[in-house]
């Protein structure tokens, strides 16, 4: 028989383990500070504003920048874009023509080197007028589609640089008083070798 005063066994509850601190919400981060606009030279961005308001939309101004101007025409319109930029802007001569082959677009793209040798504040300028000409899969440079409206009335020094962008990428320019070769032999029958898929054939 158990005695009175014998300590009763008492089952305490388990303890209840400690609540976890509330996550603090992730900070969002700081808003960075909206880019200032690039503020364009004064005497470049006259240039461009003068050919767009002449032409609007027929022209679209590529780029710029100091001493450096870039304009794309379309193909009906380079002709009278350039002979403004004579007229109205008072640049005289072409540097230099070059060409871009543009295989995925299915066009080549020719790029006129614009300076002046008169106007004293057009000394250190570059005008750079580009425009493109649909690209034939199978060329025949001077009887398929690849033409562009020659600027050898407008720009003299055009004349040898017109006639090499002919031969090498199969521009052929109309109005042009002398498309013929001027690298490559009267006889040559490969691909213009500056267009992408002219391949090199083995030595």
């Amino acid at each position: 028989m158990s005695s009175d005063t014998e300590a009763k066994t008492e089952t305490k509850p388990a303890a209840k383990p400690a609540a976890k601190p509330a996550a603090k919400p992730a900070a969002k981060p700081a808003a960075k500070p909206a880019a200032k606009p690039v503020e364009l030279p004064a005497f470049e961005k006259s240039i461009s504003d003068k050919v767009v308001e002449k032409f609007g939309d027929k022209v679209e101004v590529e780029f710029v920048k100091e001493n450096r101007v870039g304009i794309k025409a379309k193909r009906e319109d380079v002709h009278d874009v350039a002979e403004f930029i004579r007229d109205g802007l008072n640049y005289d001569h072409v540097e230099s023509v070059s060409g871009v082959d543009y295989p995925q677009d299915k066009e080549i793209e020719v790029v006129y080197h614009i300076g002046s040798y008169l106007d004293e504040s057009l000394a250190k300028q570059l005008l750079v007028l580009s425009t493109r000409a649909q690209r034939e899969e199978n060329p025949l440079p001077g009887k398929d589609a690849t033409k562009l409206p020659s600027l050898r009335d407008i720009f003299y020094s055009v004349e040898f640089h017109e006639r090499e962008v002919f031969e090498m990428f199969g521009v052929y320019f109309t109005g042009h008083p002398d498309n013929r070769r001027l690298l490559l032999p009267e006889d040559w029958a490969d691909l213009p070798p500056l267009r992408k898929d002219f391949a090199i054939k083995g030595r």
